[in-house]
């Protein structure tokens, strides 16, 4: 143990220099690989105008991938809200875009720790806000996060604003933060459940308040391009992109790549959703009593990762704060040494770029045995952990988090 000690006390001597030496890293590594291209957030720039114009989901990117043109998949309110974003030329566009995903992840690494320290954080401010960088500079080579950059993915934007949501004391904000960024996307629409579960039925109502003026403001800029989305396009997951391929992280991608087939919501969809749900319920539940408000969010937000028809890996930015949670709340020490055994390696090897280089085509469904156990990576990881929370939840109520620099 003294030795832990020792080895965190230089690390976190060292964390803004590490920091910087991380910073730099990535950098390098978007600025000379895949991530230069940021197809997705070319997606955005160049589809966004056409809200304007009623033909956004007409049109697909003209920085396409050959086996698959590129169309608009969010809301009519999602392209109103990247707007903004189309009046940059497109090289500050992704720079803008990276900064912000960078200092919303160090924001969401600070929440974390600070859900975790409790009244730790301000007996030992310094140490948490050095742990806060070091965590950082280490999380910006976790995979999901990777691609985020890469692609020029929103998914740290949004994870921030759930984050904040569904920590803000202030009920308007708590709802109002949820309901759009559901309608922005909808997926995060689930966090609704933690409100019902804790409670905040003020915060629920306003989620839903939120959304309905998101999806009012898509009719009111075009009423037919909205009533095509929400009446036509919504639920066409082939539209987001191909189910099987390894990308999709989801149960239905994980199932369909085993079985041979798109499962769609057919009987093996409906019992894994079934099962999905019972373990986050307890999860959820067992997090609830024993206080454990950033366990209580991370449930809801596997939850939603795992029933999304589509979950590409690099949404599954939520990991970062679980290893945070995993690293410095007081649970059972097998547990939490099991767990950060098999999360690390999935998260810090590129095992998505590893199944990709073997699949036939993206369009492919049928995988080799192999292929099809790695490609139930992430959502059998996320099953197993809410397996385990209402088996640590009472540990965690019992001991909380001190700031002390053995964590």
């Amino acid at each position: 143990m003294r030795v832990l000690v020792n080895v965190e006390r230089w690390l976190l001597v060292a964390a803004p220099v590490l920091l910087v030496a991380s910073i730099l890293g990535r950098t390098w590594t978007i600025v000379t690989g895949f991530g230069n291209e940021t197809i997705d957030l070319y997606v955005y720039w160049a589809l966004a105008p056409h809200v304007l114009s009623g033909d956004l989901y007409d049109v697909t990117s003209p920085n396409s991938p050959p086996d698959f043109p590129l169309p608009f998949t969010y809301p009519p309110f999602g392209a109103l809200v990247f707007l903004p974003m189309t009046w940059l030329p497109w090289v500050a566009a992704q720079w803008v875009l990276r900064l912000l995903s960078g200092l919303c992840l160090y924001w969401m690494v600070r929440v974390a720790l600070r859900l975790v320290a409790g009244d730790g954080w301000t007996e030992a401010a310094a140490v948490w806000r050095r742990r806060a960088l070091l965590w950082t500079a280490v999380l910006l080579w976790m995979q999901p996060v990777v691609h985020t950059f890469d692609f020029g993915q929103v998914n740290l934007l949004l994870a921030a604003v759930v984050l904040g949501a569904m920590t803000a004391r202030d009920q308007r904000w708590a709802g109002a933060g949820i309901g759009l960024a559901a309608g922005v996307k909808l997926v995060p629409a689930i966090s609704g459940l933690y409100y019902l579960v804790t409670g905040r039925i003020a915060a629920a109502v306003w989620s839903v308040v939120a959304f309905a003026v998101s999806v009012g403001l898509g009719f009111l800029v075009d009423p037919a391009q909205a009533k095509h989305y929400w009446f036509g396009l919504l639920g066409d997951a082939s539209r987001v992109g191909p189910v099987a391929t390894a990308h999709n992280q989801s149960l239905r991608g994980a199932l369909s790549r085993t079985l041979g087939y798109d499962v769609e919501m057919t009987w093996p969809w409906v019992v894994a959703v079934v099962v999905s749900a019972v373990l986050a319920g307890f999860a959820l539940r067992a997090a609830v009593r024993a206080g454990d408000v950033l366990m209580g969010v991370l449930v809801v937000q596997l939850l939603g990762l795992l029933l999304s028809p589509i979950s590409w890996d690099h949404h599954w930015v939520w990991i970062a704060p679980l290893l945070i949670w995993l690293v410095h709340t007081k649970i059972t020490p097998w547990v939490r040494g099991a767990l950060l055994v098999l999360w690390c390696p999935i998260m810090f090897w590129d095992v998505i770029a590893f199944q990709l280089d073997r699949q036939p085509t993206i369009w492919t469904i049928p995988r080799p045995g192999y292929l099809s156990a790695i490609g139930w990576a992430y959502p059998a990881l996320a099953l197993l952990t809410l397996a385990a929370v209402p088996f640590v939840a009472k540990a965690v109520r019992r001991e909380p988090a001190t700031a002390s620099l053995a964590g």
